[in-house]
């Protein structure tokens, strides 16, 4: 018998959808005028969807979630080799990533908005087998409409910062409905399993963080070390996944402080921000190119605006220094597992909320140092390029940290085969 808390937090949710249908084209428009992918498969957002049935279905909200998902979706493939793969996003990088590392075998779509008619649609023409939300995607009318139609849902690589939790919990009986729902949540470390029994989760298992199981590709380790040595032994820093109100200032105090030999390969987290990135790079009077144009790097050239995609372990693998964006605003942070992983040493700033039990982890290890602003970074980074045995030191350490904290894909497939 629903509660009246769960009655009005029903209401006020389906409020919020009903107020926000109309507004739903015009964000795809405007979104559009930026990134033409927004504009494309409007149908598959309604769940008008030509999808095998009977798949293992993933759904992976955007690019960092669609990568961790990798590791687990091999286990399930070499568990199910016969089982279609159904792979669903929300955003146009997210969709361009999968098709990258799962189009030659998975079919891949968006997931429709959270209206119950649209998910009973989507549901009803893929009748999948089993359904694996990545991280924390909790859509009530979906887990509803999954729930009624028998089939069993996971929330799996399951992360929930502190400031998440207190947003879900305002809408206590709807969160804890939805969790309810959920037949296995598995997380990523015992602090988010907590957070998630607090809000109603049964019985969430500690799994690990399946971004730990990711390999660093050979050929794009490989295309790293052919950027590195056609740069001409210059020294390089890097700064990836940078978000906007970050690239201004560790650009100015590049431009104050590093050597002019000094490489700054600059790469931005949203594709959709590249052509901005790039004036304020030329706002702060630096000569740059782009990794788009394919051409050598030019000697008088200061910085390289990484502007691609599916190439960030290549970016890392090509410097001396690493830092991880995201992180000197309060953004969260964003994932320096693949840093460490290629055996860089890592600079992160002091907002990872997102990323808190992997950072705190990896600092404790020696293999990443937190600053405080710009202007710590670059004294830290100039000290780390002046110190071989230092950077090396951080380098093994890291190596020795994502080692030490893998085998979540295998934790988290057996769960699902129970």
């Amino acid at each position: 018998m629903p509660t009246p808390r769960l009655i009005l937090d029903w209401s006020l949710y389906r409020l919020a959808l009903l107020l926000a249908a109309p507004l739903i084209p015009l964000r795809l428009l405007w979104r559009g005028r930026r990134e033409r992918g927004y504009l494309q498969h409007w149908g598959e957002r309604l769940g008008a969807v030509d999808v095998p049935t009977g798949a293992i279905w993933i759904h992976a909200v955007s690019v960092g979630e669609m990568r961790a998902a990798q590791p687990l979706i091999a286990a399930l493939r070499a568990a199910q080799p016969d089982a279609p793969v159904l792979l669903s996003c929300m955003t146009p990088t997210g969709r361009a990533t999968a098709e990258s590392l799962y189009g030659s075998f998975a079919r891949i779509v968006y997931l429709p908005y959270d209206y119950a008619w649209l998910v009973r649609r989507f549901l009803r023409r893929a009748q999948p087998r089993a359904g694996i939300l990545m991280e924390t995607e909790l859509w009530p009318n979906l887990i509803h409409a999954a729930a009624r139609a028998s089939v069993p849902l996971m929330l799996a690589n399951a992360r929930l910062s502190e400031r998440s939790a207190r947003g879900y919990a305002r809408l206590p009986a709807l969160v804890r409905a939805c969790l309810q729902r959920i037949a296995v949540v598995a997380a990523q470390t015992a602090a988010d399993a907590a957070r998630l029994a607090a809000l109603g989760a049964r019985a969430p298992q500690v799994t690990g963080n399946l971004k730990f199981d990711i390999a660093p590709p050979a050929e794009q380790l490989e295309r790293g070390a052919g950027w590195k040595a056609g740069w001409g032994g210059r020294p390089v820093l890097l700064a990836a996944s940078t978000r906007e109100g970050e690239e201004a200032p560790l650009l100015s105090a590049f431009a104050g402080t590093a050597a002019a030999d000094v490489l700054l390969v600059l790469v931005p987290r949203h594709p959709q921000r590249f052509d901005e990135v790039a004036r304020l790079i030329e706002a702060a009077g630096l000569p740059y190119q782009r990794r788009s144009e394919g051409v050598p790097l030019r000697a008088e050239s200061r910085v390289l605006l990484g502007d691609s995609l599916g190439e960030l372990f290549a970016y890392y693998a090509a410097c001396d220094v690493a830092f991880v964006g995201g992180s000197l605003q309060p953004l969260g942070g964003q994932n320096l597992i693949e840093a460490a992983s290629v055996g860089r040493p890592v600079l992160v700033g002091p907002h990872t909320f997102n990323f808190e039990e992997a950072t705190r982890l990896a600092i404790e290890a020696g293999a990443a140092l937190r600053v405080g602003d710009a202007a710590e970074w670059m004294a830290a980074a100039l000290r780390l390029l002046a110190d071989a045995p230092a950077r090396a030191r951080m380098g093994e350490a890291g190596l020795a940290f994502a080692a030490r904290h893998r085998g979540a894909a295998a934790r988290v497939a057996g769960l699902l085969r129970r």
